[in-house]
């Protein structure tokens, strides 16, 4: 069965561009033309991805991921003419799992979907080998099939990155990971220096793990984070 993609834009010439080359790859998709379909469309498609322009009429794209969020750890690729570093931490912030700037060349947004897409769903949840294995380290354990994490008991959903990035830790606690290893390995592309969305997501990682005083990932200065054994 194929992958079901939601393209949300209020731009009908971007929505046809999109549906073409998706569909040339393979893939089903849904169309959306302003916030509130695009909710509705989540709700009753449950699609397998979903790429958000941010400036869209009545609900944007930042309420449509928050919604998103509350049910869902589907990839999320946001689609803005926005280029500012601001409007892209606040997206990952958010729980986006990549940003696309327009314009935009067709052939790399399929590209960026792909990735997403082996990414959660073929080195995720999605493989056999992956069936029916966990990794553990302290009170944590990371479900490979599920692609949840929990704190002894405590499920805690993650984004596809998130995922990418705690089982890379988790595979070798008390290891100290560069930004540019960790980016490699989330991101799936190369680093750039400028480049924020480590710094975020270890943030956001910390915020979803930490609990009465205890942090699990850890600082390591001047050389990147790693994940405490204990």
């Amino acid at each position: 069965m194929a992958y079901k993609i939601l393209v949300a834009d209020d731009e009908a010439e971007i929505r046809d561009v999109l549906r073409l080359y998706l569909e040339k790859d393979g893939y089903a998709v849904l169309e959306a033309a302003d916030g509130i379909e695009a909710m509705e469309l989540c709700k009753h498609e449950k699609p397998d991805l979903a790429v958000l322009d941010i400036m869209m009429p009545g609900v944007d794209g930042y309420r449509v991921l928050r919604n998103i969020r509350e049910n869902s750890n589907i990839p999320v690729i946001m689609l803005s003419a926005k280029s500012s570093d601001s409007d892209k931490i606040l997206g990952l912030d958010l729980g986006a799992d990549d940003y696309i700037v327009k314009p935009f060349v067709p052939l790399e947004a399929v590209a960026r979907v792909n990735s997403n897409i082996r990414r959660f769903y073929a080195l995720g949840a999605g493989t056999s080998q992956a069936a029916g294995r966990e990794l553990r380290a302290g009170n944590l354990k990371l479900d490979l099939e599920a692609c949840l994490l929990y704190r002894d008991e405590t499920p805690i959903e993650l984004t596809s990155v998130e995922f990418k990035i705690m089982k890379l830790f988790m595979e070798n606690p008390g290891k100290v990971f560069t930004k540019q290893q960790l980016f490699e390995q989330g991101w799936e592309e190369s680093y750039m220096l400028s480049d924020n969305n480590v710094m975020v997501c270890i943030s956001k990682l910390r915020a979803k793990l930490d609990y009465e005083g205890r942090e699990y990932i850890t600082t390591v200065r001047g050389l990147g984070y790693r994940l405490e054994k204990g």
